[in-house]
């Protein structure tokens, strides 16, 4: 089922435990919340591959119980939890399916560490990959029972300020999800011609402010922090337009994004995820940014027509088969009481598509 010539296992001392690394490898954008985090923050471990660890990373994760319903009729087999984060959607799904198998990808090694605590319990059930989703095909073969994404950016990442992902906290501009490899957000506000940054920024809702952003930043380079960007950013735009709420927000998102190639990721990972579905198998996409959860319905539409191509009110005569179907048409929202608890889950859109034809 897993590729050996990717995968490197490793047994805890009481073997009940396979960790994996592969060799290849606040706003619309939160995935894992935090009981009270917005009053304190977590105490931390000792570092993990360089960063600071979230001592227990007792998150909530957004629309469990409708992620868990969701996947109540696939058949028993391997679900990969795409994108693991500290395994709570993971954990209930091994809680409330005992046959089921996890491989959870992520590239944040800090989030697998949290992980392989929080799923111990599920011994050999489970199975970890230091690995982007993109490296879904070559890390599974056969029939999957199911996939699992939660986009987005993970609390833990935002406020641990070293990670540079946040305009709240003062630090270096980073924000890669895999702090080992790859540019980081500060190679692009600094080496970015001012053409780019502007079209960056526009991509994600500066509309008409983009370019005098990027203007400023290209005036104030070298950009050094978080905290500078983030004033470079504010001193940039009206104050009108400050008052609406940090002029930054959507800026730090642009960067994350293109650093970590969310949108390229996702469209390379999602139409393979689909395939992969066993007969009764279920996809299922968390998305909390506009262009993802664009994406994601694109992607479903096509799988759900076969292609189709026809006028919408005629039969089809172009010969597509549809081999999937969707589980529910829209996307599915937070109920009123997670929204009470959970202030970052109010961007989250829910869809799912199932197999129902095999290939």
């Amino acid at each position: 089922m897993i590729a050996d010539n990717l995968l490197n296992p490793v047994a805890t001392a009481d073997g009940r435990w396979t960790m994996c690394s592969s060799s290849t490898g606040v706003a619309e954008d939160h995935s894992t919340l935090f009981p009270g985090e917005a009053e304190t923050h977590p105490s931390l471990l000792h570092p993990v591959g360089g960063l600071q660890m979230v001592q227990s990373f007792e998150h909530v994760p957004v629309m469990c119980d409708e992620v868990v319903s969701l996947f109540a009729p696939v058949p028993g087999g391997v679900l990969v939890d795409a994108t693991l984060g500290g395994g709570g959607h993971s954990a209930a799904l091994l809680a409330a399916y005992p046959g089921l198998q996890i491989i959870g990808l992520d590239r944040d090694s800090a989030a697998l560490a949290a992980a392989k605590e929080h799923l111990a319990p599920f011994g050999n059930r489970v199975t970890l990959v230091h690995a982007a989703f993109s490296a879904l095909e070559d890390i599974t073969a056969g029939p999957l029972s199911g996939v699992f994404f939660d986009l987005g950016v993970s609390s833990p990442q935002l406020d641990h300020a070293e990670r540079g992902f946040s305009y709240r906290a003062d630090a270096p501009i980073d924000m890669r999800m895999d702090p080992s490899t790859g540019r980081s957000a500060a190679d692009l506000v600094n080496e970015l011609p001012e053409e780019a940054l502007a079209e960056l920024f526009r991509e994600n809702g500066e509309g008409r402010m983009s370019g005098r952003i990027a203007r400023a930043v290209v005036r104030a380079r070298p950009v050094s922090s978080t905290a500078q960007l983030a004033d470079v950013v504010s001193a940039a735009v009206p104050a009108a337009i400050r008052r609406r709420g940090h002029p930054a927000k959507r800026v730090f998102q642009a960067l994350r994004i293109a650093v970590n190639d969310e949108l390229g990721e996702l469209s390379n990972a999602l139409p393979v995820a689909v395939e992969r579905l066993a007969v009764g198998g279920r996809c299922a996409v968390i998305s909390y940014h506009s262009g993802e959860d664009r994406l994601t319905k694109q992607i479903f539409a096509r799988a759900s027509t076969g292609g189709c191509i026809c006028p919408p009110a005629m039969p089809c005569v172009c010969g597509a088969v549809a081999r999937h179907e969707l589980v529910f048409r829209g996307a599915r929202h937070p109920g009123a009481e997670e929204l009470r608890t959970n202030r970052r889950a109010g961007s989250a859109r829910l869809r799912a598509i199932a197999r129902t034809v095999a290939p």
